[in-house]
Parts: structure tokens; C-alpha cells; sequence
């Protein structure tokens, strides 16, 4: 199976940690990434296994300079597959669990919290089914910072250091 899509999202630092996380949908997640340019990544989600390939080429946004777009594409692995390709990624894995917090209007807060060397890291981000929508959001109360556009707050630069502390992200 494939699917190929325009993703468009925002990520955003975290005020507070909603309470009784407990109660949403989660996934535990591992990734890594096999190239950076183009982005190139594997990703373990609960027993389903995934290569995606990611390509901003193209896609400069100019109304709202905190959104992200991208053209993804993601093809289902099988285990075998996914075992294989996780020896040869660069840098670290990644695992964290995500909490899916329905925000209403169809829009779905997906809340990271790292493990790991990322312990201690956390941040939510929100994909949106177009760029009109992602332009008229307006984040909870329990959303920070916009980093959307902050290299810090992308995976694929987590996966390129050895952890975390929090004053490299302040």
C-alpha cells in the first residue's frame, strides 16, 4: 500500500501537559532516517511499519511563514523490511509515545513525549487538511511557542544528537 499526500502542520512547544493523558489514543513510535535531504525515514507505530518519503521541493509557503508543507509519501514495510533497514540509519533512533488529543473540527493534537536520549522532551504538533484551515487556527490554551519553523523541534535533527537537556531548547 501506498499514499501520497501534502502534509501541512504546525508544531508547538507545550505550556502544560493536558491532564490524564491516559485517555486518548496512543502509539509507541521508533524512527530513523536513511537520508535528510530528501527525508528519507523509517517508522515503527504500535505493529505497523512504514517508510516515508518526504520532499519540500517546490512548496516554499509565503502567507503564513510557521506553516510547513511537504509532499509525502509512505509505503508500508513489513517487519523483515523494517528490521533490516533500522540497522542502517544515521545517527539515533527516535522513540516516543504519542497521544492523539482530539481538538474538534476534525483536527487532532499529536502530543510527542520522548524517551530514551530524548527524555524529558516533549512537543505537539497539528496536521491540517489544507493551508486555509492551518491559517485560521488558533492553538488551546495548553499549546506554547509556534517552532514550527524551529530546526530544534525536528525529528530528524533530534536523531542527529546524543540527548537532551533542556537548555538547548530554550
Amino acid at each position: 500500500m501506498k499514499r501520497g499526500t501534502m502534509e501541512i502542520e504546525k508544531k508547538y512547544r507545550v505550556k502544560q501537559l493536558p491532564s490524564d493523558l491516559e485517555q486518548y489514543e496512543k502509539k509507541e513510535l521508533e524512527q530513523g532516517y536513511l537520508c535528510t535531504n530528501p527525508i528519507v525515514r523509517i517508522r515503527r507505530s504500535n505493529e505497523d511499519y512504514i517508510l516515508t518519503y518526504k520532499s519540500k521541493f517546490g512548496l516554499e509557503d509565503k502567507r503564513d511563514k510557521n506553516l510547513c508543507i511537504a509532499n509525502e509519501i509512505e509505503v508500508m514495510l513489513g517487519q523483515e523490511g523494517y528490521e533490516h533497514l533500522r540497522t542502517k540509519v544515521d545517527g539515533q533512533l527516535i522513540t516516543k509515545t504519542r497521544y492523539c488529543i482530539p481538538l474538534g473540527e476534525g483536527l487532532t493534537a499529536e502530543l510527542d513525549l520522548f524517551k530514551g536520549q530524548l527524555a524529558g522532551l516533549y512537543f505537539v504538533e497539528v496536521e491540517f487538511p489544507d493551508e486555509e484551515t492551518a491559517e485560521r487556527f488558533t492553538p488551546p490554551d495548553w499549546f506554547g511557542t509556534d517552532v514550527s519553523k524551529d530546526r530544534r523541534f525536528k525529528n530528524n535533527y533530534l536523531s542527529t544528537i546524543d540527548g537532551y537537556e533542556k537548555s538547548m531548547f530554550d
